[in-house]
Parts: structure tokens; C-alpha cells; sequence
């Protein structure tokens, strides 16, 4: 039976492909570890930008709401208020008309039933 020499040769390209395979296992794994970086950095960009798209929208409205023109807008609409040469107009009701009295209808009220009269009165409302 032949044994086969242990040969300088053989053991170090043996140890080449060994730590061949480690460095390509360290390297799949950090060229993993880089892609899953990238995908967060996409992620953060997308928020600071949605973050400074917000806070430009909001200085615009401040910016808006301390202006004269957005203290006139609120006083003609909703402040009912005129500016100085203007002309009120109040509109009055023709003379000799009846008044029209608008009048909403009350609603009826539904009756209760034996059993839920005596469920509110045990347990509280239905």
C-alpha cells in the first residue's frame, strides 16, 4: 500500500483554497451588509426630504398668516368687516311681507319596548 507524501506543495495550495473560501465568505457577507446599508440610506434620504418639503410648506403658510393680505381676506369673509369708502350693504325685508320663520321639526321620539326600558334600568344604556 502506496501512502501518499505529504507535500509542502499540497498543504499550502490546500491552505490557499481555505482561506479563499473564508475571504469570499467575509466578502459576500460585507457586500451584503453594504447593500442593506444603501437600502436604509434610500429610506432616510426619502424622509428628509419629505421632512424638508414639510417644514418649506409650513413657512409658507406662517408666512401667509402673518401677511396684510391674509388679515384683509379673514376680515372681508369671515369677519364681516369693510374697509374704509366701502358701502355696507344690509339687506332689508320688503315692506308689507309676512317674515318667513324657518322652523326645524322635532324629531318624535321612538318608544321603548318593556325590555329595554328594564336592560337600561339594570345595566345601563343599550
Amino acid at each position: 500500500m502506496q501512502q501518499f507524501p505529504i507535500n509542502l506543495k499540497r498543504v499550502a495550495v490546500f491552505g490557499g483554497i481555505i482561506i479563499l473560501m473564508l475571504m469570499m465568505m467575509d466578502l459576500n457577507k460585507r457586500l451584503d451588509n453594504l447593500n442593506q446599508l444603501s437600502d436604509e440610506l434610500q429610506d432616510i434620504r426619502g424622509e428628509a426630504t419629505r421632512a424638508v418639503q414639510t417644514q418649506l410648506g409650513l413657512q409658507t403658510k406662517v408666512a401667509y398668516a402673518t401677511s396684510n393680505e391674509a388679515v384683509e381676506d379673514f376680515a372681508r369673509s369671515e369677519g364681516h368687516y369693510i374697509k374704509d369708502g366701502d358701502q355696507a350693504v344690509v339687506p332689508l325685508d320688503v315692506p308689507g311681507a309676512e317674515a318667513i320663520i324657518e322652523s326645524a321639526p322635532t324629531p318624535m321620539p321612538t318608544p321603548m319596548q318593556n325590555w329595554e326600558v328594564w336592560w337600561a334600568l339594570f345595566f345601563g344604556e343599550k
